[in-house]
């Protein structure tokens, strides 16, 4: 049986008889379409709200002025523009590496990341590239965003510039313009802007707060009523009714002595009110969630914890978002670098990150087992937990916080508490004396003081080193001998040194009690009986 795909059950088609040549084409396009006529211009902007508006996307710009909607614009690009960037090498070659990041060390970052967060806003953003030759190689002297409306594209989806000579749009040159987009589409290459969600609720919210402020004006104030006998003439009603608007704006009027003036509060409508202030509420919540995708930040009063923490994580998303938008604008820029200068090759990688807080959980834990001096962490353990980079740290060999550890300064890590009382670890303080990590013994050299410590030790004899033991412990033994248990001395120590801490205290006896094992163990190797 030849070779082939079923259709369906009953339809067979034979690759053989295939024309394979059209599967290499594009045959679904925009000038077969039915719906599309060629009329040898550019396309229109698709968007409904400017097709029904019959404008163009410069009415979004209008959009700004309102104070809440710009607000929340400002907040959106504000979260780009918090986050750290860098260059990562790979494996690019060193000295084509060093141009990128000189190149990017010499641009307004912060200018550009906030006008390409336009893309999303508007549909597309475009930014033309001004070259320059620095010695042999040819680099961005400017990166410039340019208005919106300037640009369109073609029947193949290609970026035109409109201008005088070419007002239906001319195809623009390579490597000239870069274009970001968002959400773009076959049939849509403009791209969807955020705002054409805002437009509606930022109208009517400026029409609601115009009839809130004529509302406000009509029964905020009081009426006055002016009385004038019957049969007056129009003529002179009219007069009268301008002197009446004058006294409300001046305080001051002059009437005829046969009228009178009557002032009368208004009646406040609490319901019509409400319904201008919902309005205007509906209208700022359905802007934050188009422009941040929540509203919580703006509108929850006394939110909830779990609220607030939902909210983060949806506008993370959208700051993820325009996160990738950036980086791919400048990733695609230093692929036409290498493309202009070097053709080929591994190329340097930009990239864009929220800078993480230090996990202090850890960095507590660390300290403590620091601080015991057992231990010392290494210049990779820092790397790889708290994100620091080679060249960030340097270690310092004869700083105090990397020395050897002083068992003897360090003697109250040997006991822990219990039930009964405490513990003696001995046994365990005599395996880590004989762990591979105190195996070894520095050479001498590094530490100095350590070196002439060791030095006037060795001079002393066995005996004198018992004698001048046995002065220092006398008054340890005699203390711990005097305590029934380790209730009384915690109590006795902490009537004699009101000062301390309970856990100072504690820290206190248990090096005490340690040196006393200690020094029994010493005397008991000392002893021939044992």
């Amino acid at each position: 049986m030849p070779k082939g795909l079923w259709i369906n059950d009953k339809t067979f088609i034979s690759f053989a008889n295939m024309d394979k040549g059209r599967l290499t084409e594009e045959l679904a396009t925009r000038q077969g379409a039915i719906d599309f006529y060629s009329l040898g211009m550019s396309l229109p902007n698709p968007d409904p709200v400017l097709k029904k508006q019959g404008k163009d996307i410069t009415i979004y710009t209008e959009l700004l002025g309102d104070a809440y909607l710009g607000g929340c614009v400002d907040s959106r690009q504000a979260g780009v523009k918090s986050l750290e960037w860098g260059i990562d090498r790979g494996k690019s070659k060193s000295k084509q590496a060093q141009l990128i990041e000189d190149l990017f060390k010499n641009i307004n970052m912060e200018k550009i990341i906030e006008e390409a967060i336009n893309a999303p806003l508007y549909g597309y953003q475009v930014f033309e590239i001004v070259w320059e030759y620095v010695g042999n190689y040819l680099v961005p002297k400017a990166i410039i965003g340019k208005p919106q409306e300037w640009f369109c594209f073609s029947e193949l989806n290609e970026l035109m510039l409109k201008s005088k000579a070419f007002q239906n749009g001319k195809v623009v040159d390579p490597y000239k313009y870069l274009l970001l987009t968002h959400k773009a589409t076959y049939k849509n290459p403009y791209g969807f802007p955020v705002l054409s969600r805002c437009f509606w609720p930022a109208t009517f919210k400026k029409g609601g707060m115009k009839f809130w402020v004529m509302f406000a004006e009509k029964y905020g104030g009081v009426f006055a009523i002016g009385k004038q006998p019957r049969g007056t003439g129009k003529a002179e009603t009219d007069q009268f009714a301008d002197t009446l608007e004058q006294m409300i704006q001046d305080a001051v009027a002059v009437i005829p002595d046969d009228s009178s003036v009557e002032f009368m509060e208004a009646q406040y409508k609490g319901a019509s009110s409400e319904i201008y202030k919902g309005l205007r509420d509906d209208c700022k919540s359905e802007i934050a969630i188009a422009l941040l995708g929540q509203n919580l930040s703006t509108e929850v009063n006394g939110g909830s914890y779990a609220a607030s923490k939902s909210h983060m994580e949806v506008r993370a998303d959208i700051i993820d978002s325009d996160r990738k938008l950036v980086e791919e604008m400048f990733n695609t820029l230093i692929k036409w670098i290498y493309d202009l200068n070097f053709g080929t090759g591994e190329r340097p990688v930009f990239s864009m990150w929220q800078e993480e807080d230090v996990d202090k959980t850890l960095a507590e834990r660390d300290k403590t087992l620091a601080d015991t001096g057992m231990l010392r962490f290494t210049k990779d353990y820092f790397m790889k937990n708290y994100g620091f980079e080679e060249g960030d740290i340097e270690v310092i060999e004869n700083s105090p916080a990397v020395k050897p550890p002083n068992f003897a300064e360090q003697a109250g890590v040997g006991r822990r508490h219990g039930q009964g009382g405490t513990t003696p670890l001995l046994n365990d303080f005599k395996r880590e004396l004989n762990s591979p990590q105190f195996s070894s013994v520095p050479p001498k050299g590094i530490y100095p003081d350590q070196d002439a410590l060791d030095e006037g030790v060795d001079k002393l004899s066995p005996q004198d080193l018992q004698a001048q033991a046995e002065g220092l412990l006398s008054p340890v033994l005699s203390f711990i001998e005097e305590c029934k248990d380790y209730n009384e001395a915690l109590t006795r120590l902490t009537e004699m040194f009101p000062d301390m801490s309970t856990k100072e205290i504690q820290a206190m006896y248990e090096r005490g009690t340690f040196a006393a094992e200690l020094f029994g163990m010493l005397s008991a190797q000392k002893d021939p009986a044992q």
